[in-house]
């Protein structure tokens, strides 16, 4: 299995509460309908240190590796990333790890 593991720091418009709740919301709603996504785990920081450095984690989950880059490429990803969330962030950082199922 294949974890997208995806940090971001958002903009002073929705480094709040309400707007990392409607980044996540948006989030879950688009990237589970994208084809090949087995799975998605959201969160915010836990603590202040991590709130510092980014607002919103993102995990999605993969069957195999070939599957992110069509994930990468789906028109719905490409509009939630490019008309949603780029907008609304400041920094992304975003990693792929293989992990035990």
């Amino acid at each position: 299995m294949i974890e997208r593991h995806v940090l971001a720091k958002l903009t002073d418009d929705y480094a709040s509460d309400a707007g990392r709740a409607e980044v996540l919301a948006e989030t879950q709603a688009k990237l589970s309908a994208i084809p090949g996504v087995i799975g998605l785990s959201l969160g915010t920081p836990a603590d202040e240190a991590a709130k510092k450095a980014w607002d919103v984690s993102i995990i999605v989950r993969f069957a195999k590796i070939e599957d992110v880059e069509s994930y990468r490429d789906d028109p719905g990803h490409r509009t939630y990333v490019d008309s949603f969330l780029r907008p609304r962030i400041v920094s992304l950082k975003a990693w792929n790890f293989e992990v035990a199922p």
